[in-house]
């Protein structure tokens, strides 16, 4: 760990955190004397009055998740000893005036083309110069003006509002680069003083020093609305403006088949409990020609897509799970598919945001919430132990309310305790059970 410091790194800081957000979460600790928003890279520095108030806070958030609006942040302390002026600048992204812009775009649900931003810039003055390109704050794009004072009348009219209605918001400040290097004009970047550039360099598929342009916002989407994403701005918000690498959000199947699962075993809840770590189920079906094949209807393609993305090849009592887009677009109701449209133990009908984010593939780490008041670490052992050897096992509260993290030897053993005994009763509660993206418990000092 940096030695310590008066001044704290935040990292993981969403868009949707703010100013004040972040001061909240220290103040129990100290006096707070400078607070620098670094928005191109999720991070925030913030100074304490003095080293031991940062020790305190830090000592504090070592054994305690620090989480804000649902997101988790990480904090250490930084190589600054103090924060300067320069440093509200760190990132060369401030309020001095440039004529080149630095645009970062969040609720990004259609994908953004070169044109797209032309369009949207050009009535504030000549645009010369447009690169896009994904970075871990999300969409970005480098914007370059003929004059400062265009770009600065641009920064003025357009920050804060959204591109299409209710998504694509655009946040904007400038940048510290003198010029714009553009080496294609093509759907990512383009120079529109030279008009006579390649539209690319075969073997090569990224600017050079601007970092990765692909991504899912492939050359020649168009800007079409994803209807089926009924929770399209949660979807946004929750991955931060971009979707997790593999994802492609324009999946609109909804139907999933599984095959190869142990057919001893399964049936249509337990199904049920593990596909509704990625949506809501409309319904299920075990294939009785097939009965180690299922067909499984998510709440719409994008959830459908989550699904097949994290279990393709999970293991479950033994065998490896094949996970695929169905060819029928949905089930039909009979006397063998099991109805899960109206259930109440459907994860996605609040804190959808929060869900997505906690998508993942099978890990040997299990989350247990809603439990008992009073329940014991022994109650909750005695209640798994059966799926497989408990390595360590952590009872804790959260805004009240017990929970519980349960580290398996294998991921296989995991998945097992998940699949049967999510929404199981335990000491007189319905508890609910997801998987942890912890690799590890840590034990409190206390």
């Amino acid at each position: 760990m940096t030695e310590p410091s008066k001044v704290i790194h935040v990292r993981n800081v969403g868009h949707e955190i703010s100013e004040n957000d972040l001061l909240q979460l220290f103040q129990p600790f100290g006096v707070i004397t400078k607070l620098v928003m670094l928005r191109a890279k999720n991070q925030a520095l913030l100074q304490m009055q003095d080293i031991p108030s940062a020790i305190n806070a830090l000592q504090f958030y070592t054994n305690v998740q620090p989480t804000i609006r649902g997101r988790n942040v990480y904090v250490q302390f930084s190589s600054h000893q103090e924060l300067t002026t320069m440093d509200q600048n760190a990132q060369g992204r401030g309020d001095e005036p440039n004529r080149i812009l630095l645009v970062t775009i969040h609720h990004m649900l259609y994908p953004i083309t070169v044109e797209v931003l032309h369009q949207v810039f050009s009535p504030h003055g000549l645009v010369e110069k447009i690169v896009t390109f994904q970075k871990s704050a999300g969409f970005q794009a480098l914007i370059q003006y003929q004059l400062r004072q265009s770009a600065v009348l641009a920064r003025t009219s357009l920050q804060g509002r959204n591109i299409y209605d209710g998504c694509c918001q655009l946040d904007i400040q400038f940048s510290n680069l003198d010029e714009l290097q553009v080496n294609y004009n093509n759907e990512r970047s383009r120079d529109f003083t030279n008009p006579n550039l390649p539209s690319e360099q075969k073997g090569r598929t990224s600017q050079s020093g601007y970092g990765d342009a692909g991504g899912m916002y492939s050359p020649g989407a168009r800007a079409v609305a994803f209807p089926q994403m009924a929770n399209a701005a949660a979807i946004a918000a929750a991955f931060g403006g971009g979707l997790p690498p593999g994802i492609t959000g324009t999946n609109d199947r909804c139907t999933v088949l599984v095959s190869n699962l142990n057919s001893d075993r399964i049936d249509e809840d337990k199904l049920f409990n593990l596909f509704s770590l990625y949506g809501n189920i409309i319904r299920i079906k075990i294939l009785r020609n097939k009965p180690d094949h299922a067909l499984v209807q998510m709440g719409d393609g994008f959830q459908a897509e989550l699904a097949v993305h994290f279990l393709k090849g999970a293991l479950l009592f033994g065998k490896q799970l094949e996970v695929n887009f169905s060819k029928h677009p949905n089930i039909t109701q009979g006397a063998d598919t099991h109805e899960y449209m109206n259930s109440n133990l459907n994860r996605f009908n609040r804190n959808a945001a929060k869900n997505y984010r906690y998508c993942c593939s099978p890990t040997k780490m299990i989350h247990l919430s809603t439990l008992p008041q009073d329940i014991t670490e022994d109650e909750i052992i005695s209640h798994l132990e059966e799926h497989g050897t408990i390595v360590n096992t952590k009872l804790f509260e959260m805004n009240g309310k017990k929970q519980a993290l349960v580290l398996f030897e294998t991921e296989q053993q995991a998945t097992e305790a998940l699949v049967c005994k999510h929404a199981s009763s335990l000491g007189g509660s319905i508890i609910r059970i997801s998987f942890s993206q912890l690799q590890s418990i840590r034990e409190n000092s206390q």
